[in-house]
């Protein structure tokens, strides 16, 4: 059997991530049952919530009972309007943490989409696989449909293609399409292959508009479909194995 190793192992996490994410432990009392000692690794007592560890070569018992690895899932949420994503709020926020299953603790969001925006939202124990959704250089296309402030001119469709000053460098190209127009709104779907803080609200406010709403549709291979808001299903291995195609296999 190996003894614990104090350096960071490849593939591991924090003593208190791993208790949690398992299922073994709510998140708010996973730092405490750690202190107060019901964990072991390899047989050692180990009260330190931070130490890493590699639950494939490190033996970890806790209150007894050996923690297994989990199988990798992911799933779908249709977000609502109004909720978070970070699972725990200091504000008090409603969070999604609350749409997910009671049974998976471990899921986390793929991600974010603000308070105030709606649709899919991909949920996952699979910290590889999140990584590589979110990696720029994979620049997995994800569409959303927004109604904008105004009739938006030719012109404002155009810079939106090819790029606005954000800060401090120019967006990718994006693809834009008018879906409908009147006097007061425009509407608009927009696939970005990035996902900087805000980036929509904030190229269309540098055209010169608002976003009153804005709903996230499809990311890559995955589609929203029928899912009713709030809803959350779990995807399957095509599903899952077409997101891997997508992001290049690997």
């Amino acid at each position: 059997r190996r003894t614990h190793r104090a350096a960071m192992p490849v593939g591991g996490k924090p003593l208190e991530r791993l208790l949690f994410r398992s299922g073994s432990c709510p998140r708010a009392e996973a730092r405490a049952a750690i202190l107060a000692g019901r964990v072991t690794v390899n047989g050692r007592l180990l009260r330190d919530p931070d130490q890493w560890v590699d639950i494939a070569h490190d033996e970890v018992v806790f209150d007894g009972v050996p923690i297994r690895p989990r199988a990798r899932e992911v799933w779908l949420l249709h977000k609502p309007v109004g909720y978070v994503t970070t699972l725990d709020d200091e504000h008090g926020h409603d969070s999604v943490a609350a749409l997910l299953p009671a049974d998976r603790p471990w899921l986390s969001p793929v991600g974010r989409l603000d308070r105030d925006s709606s649709g899919l939202l991909l949920c996952t124990n699979d910290t590889h696989l999140a990584a590589k959704v979110l990696a720029p250089a994979k620049q997995l296309p994800k569409v959303y449909e927004v109604r904008c402030k105004g009739p938006l001119a030719d012109a404002a469709l155009e810079r939106l293609r090819t790029g606005v000053w954000l800060h401090d460098r120019i967006t990718l190209p994006a693809q834009v399409e008018r879906l409908a127009v009147d006097a007061r709104t425009s509407t608009l779907r927009i696939t970005l292959v990035e996902g900087r803080h805000r980036q929509i609200r904030r190229m269309v406010k540098a055209v010169g508009s608002r976003v009153h709403t804005l709903h996230r549709v499809r990311i890559g291979p995955l589609g929203l479909g029928d899912l009713p808001v709030g809803g959350l299903r779990r995807l399957d291995e095509a599903e899952v194995a077409l997101l891997w195609a997508a992001l290049g296999g690997c």
